[in-house]
């Protein structure tokens, strides 16, 4: 499945008085950093399923709409963050290293994890209560931010010409991944501890899981060999993120616009379906977190499959269907669950809107990564990926609420990502097909 590390041409390491270690294989070089990512986003991820929870506690509004509303921004406020995340540590993932990058990253997260343990609600400290929410959720976006363009980055350097997209593809699924660890804490805390527990003081058990992991990560990374060779850095050093945008602004723009359709499936199938299910069907959270849970195990599955699938057949072929599917699918996915709203019905949509979103998530992606050139990748990717991902993915859940309180109609949520979807198909037109071409 993977390439031998002999079989590749041998990357050169940054320059370093440490001692050397010995290399991993790529199987456990891919392995190392799709479970540091996968772990790393798992606290963005446990939150979205305790959103509904943290608002009454955090937020001074006197109905449940409000609540829900804030909860949902500082969901997204978190999101805002991530391109100053992915600006700062791409510019110093391109010139000092994929590696460094990636794990300074692991610490803001343990940091951010920290103040939602600690965080007193409004109750005890007042307007100080929501104001360490959001300062958490900023930190928890500027690591994640960080963390995206290297990760990226690192897994598509460790692949040959003909692997480039199953490479890649890791990265997705380590997003599925991390969903899924956090759907299965969710979903035990839920039926574990009574309503009033799990509001009161269980959800933060999540968020102390999180910090946790952060050492695990730590040892699953620290062998990792270098990926950005000293005369790319160096060229990164003279261009930045200023010739980035100078010579590349049109590719920039493109993978923003198709960044948007994936944003906009990954946020709706997976986050705001099941509090989606909360507010308006009136299903028990320890139902509905089952929709997320399967919606995250498809993305992890299907992952590997499409960036594969992208190395056989193109990017773009396997881009465009899955969009075109998605688009079909996602109305009358919605008027079928508001027909009839079991659980059964609701994990019958979630399973069949997962697999175009988890088809398009691995070769959006690899697409976008291969566009740019080396000494700018880490940069590029992490900025195309959340100028798309800060507005139409973090906020999608706001502006679904919006949607359905302005129009009265249940299914609003799908106008958006149908939306969505029609300008990422623009976006797509702008882009190269980019299998079986050399990259610089």
């Amino acid at each position: 499945m993977y390439n031998d590390s002999a079989k590749r041409a041998p990357l050169l390491a940054m320059a370093s008085d440490a001692p050397p270690r010995k290399a991993l294989s790529n199987a456990w070089a891919i392995t190392a950093i799709t479970i540091g990512s996968g772990l790393e986003l798992y606290d963005s991820v446990v939150y979205n399923f305790f959103a509904t929870l943290i608002g009454p506690l955090f937020f001074p509004v006197g109905n449940a709409f409000g609540q829900t509303l804030l909860s949902f921004a500082t969901f997204g406020i978190g999101y805002v963050m991530r391109p100053l995340g992915g600006l700062v540590f791409g510019r110093y993932a391109d010139r000092v290293g994929r590696k460094p990058a990636v794990i300074l990253t692991l610490w803001l997260m343990g940091l951010s994890a920290m103040i939602l343990v600690l965080a007193p609600s409004y109750a005890q400290i007042g307007l100080m209560a929501p104001v360490l929410v959001v300062l958490a959720r900023l930190l928890q976006g500027f690591a994640i931010g960080g963390e995206m363009g290297p990760a990226s980055a690192m897994l598509l350097e460790y692949a040959d010409e003909h692997s480039r997209g199953f490479y890649t593809s890791w990265q997705p699924f380590s997003q599925g991944l991390a969903a899924v660890l956090a759907a299965l804490v969710a979903l035990t805390l839920s039926n574990l501890l009574n309503p009033s527990a799990l509001s009161g003081w269980g959800w933060r058990i999540a968020f102390v899981i999180g910090i946790m992991v952060i050492p695990v990560s730590m040892i699953i990374r620290r062998r990792l060999e270098e990926t950005l060779t000293p005369a790319h850095a160096k060229a990164a050093t003279a261009g930045g993120a200023r010739q980035l945008l100078k010579e590349h602004w049109a590719k920039l723009v493109a993978s923003v616009l198709v960044m948007i359709g994936l944003a906009s499936a990954v946020h709706i199938v997976v986050f705001y379906l099941p509090n989606y299910a909360v507010i308006q069907l009136h299903m028990p959270l320890s139902q509905t977190i089952w929709a997320g849970f399967v919606g995250s195990l498809i993305l992890a599955a299907l992952s590997p499959f499409s960036g594969w699938l992208s190395d056989r057949i193109g990017r773009r072929k396997v881009v465009f269907w899955s969009r075109v599917a998605l688009v079909a699918m996602i109305y009358p996915a919605f008027v079928l669950l508001n027909a009839q709203p079991t659980l059964v019905r609701l994990l019958i949509v979630a399973a069949c809107l997962a697999v175009p979103m988890a088809m398009t998530s691995a070769a959006t992606l690899v697409l976008v990564s291969e566009v740019l050139p080396q000494r700018l990748r880490a940069t590029g990717v992490a900025v195309s990926y959340y100028g798309a991902v800060v507005i139409f993915g973090s906020f999608s859940q706001f502006f679904s609420t919006i949607l359905i309180h302005l129009t009265a109609n249940a299914n609003a949520p799908a106008f958006y990502v149908i939306g969505c979807g029609l300008v990422s198909l623009l976006g797509l037109a702008m882009v190269p097909e980019t299998l079986g071409k050399r990259l610089s």
